[in-house]
Order: C-alpha cells, then structure tokens, then sequence
C-alpha cells in the first residue's frame, strides 16, 4: 500500500492500495466471495473491525452522504449508499473510495477551536471533477466545522497518458481552463490530478498529489490498460 501521513491529525492515516491487496469493487467481473476475502484481509491489515469500512456506489455524480456509523455484518446489509463522496463528521469511521483511473481524493479537516477532526474520501473521474464534485465536498466539511482541510490525490491517470476527442478537450477546458493537455505521443489529454490539485488549492485546501499514474505503474489496477480491470482503494481511517 501506499500510504501518506496527516499534517492536521497524527492519529488519522491515509492509504491507497495496489493490486497486491486484491481486487476491492463487488460491480466488476469477479467472485463476490473472493471480493469479500479481499476486503477482510484489507481490514484485518489496517487495524478496523470487519465490516467497517464504508463503500460507496459510485456513479460519476456530485451526491455526497454522510455516514451515521450504521453496522453491518455483510457488504449487502446495508447496501453501501450511491454517490461519490462520503464525509464523516466524526472523524471515526473508516471510509474508502475506489477507482481504477479516476481521482480517489482523501480529505482531513480540523477545527482548531473544538480539536475535533472530519475524514471525507471523494472519487473525482472527469464528469464528477467537471461538475464539481471536489469543491462540494469541500463545502461539506465547512459546513460541519472544518476550518483547515488537506486532500491528498491518490494514483490516477496522468495527463500525459489520458486521451480524449478533441471535441471532449475543448467542451472540458470551456468548463475547467487549463485541464487540456496532450498526451506523451501528442494527441489530445486532459491532465485530471492538476486540475483538481488547482480547484483544492483556490479553496485553500493543502495538497499533496501521489504523482503515480494508474496506467504507467503496473503496481496498480488501470482500467485504460485492461477494462476486465478491478478496483483499488483510498482509504482513510484513525489509528
């Protein structure tokens, strides 16, 4: 795994896992059963209960759910919540984001004034990052009591390797200017990590980028390498 340290709570860790740790999503082509082995072991490893971590379905949307620390004692009951971020207010609950291109972005807030901590995970592939979806996540940890937040961009498809129409370049960078690239061979790129590393840092977020990219790095799951891909994950839990 990967892992990054938080500048506001020691106590919080941050993570992002490779294909080492497994294939982590239940909506790709895989055994369920060997999907749940996979997420155990993952908990097992970091130190949560089985069963804690909270998934999302994720749909490429700007819907983000606050998770109330509901137990389960399946990955079905209850059914993880369709969005594409999750913000705790707490603090205390294990949350996870999984991608295999997109941005799993990890947030930690503080309130200096009350000590208290919030976790949110967000994925931000190029629709979600678009309409928003990071900036709105932002929001909601303010909204809760967040006063200094950081984010950490985990690997994702670099701009150097994500190739779109050109017609998907210029509708992209009307909507968010200087996300247009160019590929490594000289076609048309959207860089995603650098435009949402920008969006982050305008709303005064600290950041700290992965700089892997998915496709480049066989370490992890791309699904632009293999669209039988599976999933990793960003994680963010406290010790």
């Amino acid at each position: 795994m990967l892992h990054f340290a938080s500048n506001l709570d020691p106590s919080i860790q941050l993570a992002f896992t490779t294909q080492a740790e497994g294939n982590l999503a239940l909506h790709v082509n895989d055994d369920p059963r060997l999907v749940a082995e996979n997420r155990a072991r993952l908990e097992d490893s970091i130190g949560v209960r089985r069963f804690s971590l909270n998934f999302m379905n994720q749909i490429h949307s700007t819907l983000i759910h606050a998770v109330d620390g509901a137990q389960r004692t399946s990955w079905s009951d209850p059914e993880a919540p369709t969005c594409d971020a999750l913000v705790d207010p707490s603090g205390l609950e294990p949350l996870a984001v999984m991608v295999a291109d997109c941005l799993p972005v990890l947030f930690v807030g503080r309130n200096p004034e009350s000590g208290g901590s919030l976790t949110a995970a967000a994925h931000a592939g190029r629709r979600g990052l678009l309409d928003g979806i990071l900036s709105k996540t932002v929001h909601q940890l303010r909204f809760h009591g967040a006063v200094q937040i950081e984010a950490v961009i985990g690997p994702s498809i670099c701009g150097n390797c994500y190739e779109v129409p050109q017609q998907m370049a210029e509708e992209s960078e009307q909507l968010r200017p200087g996300i247009r690239t160019r590929t490594s061979w000289g076609t048309e790129a959207l860089d995603l990590p650098a435009s949402a590393a920008r969006e982050l840092a305008e709303l005064d977020v600290q950041v700290q980028l992965s700089g892997v990219c998915t496709l480049e790095d066989e370490r992890f799951f791309s699904y632009r390498r293999s669209t039988d891909s599976g999933r990793l994950a960003g994680l963010i839990w406290r010790d």
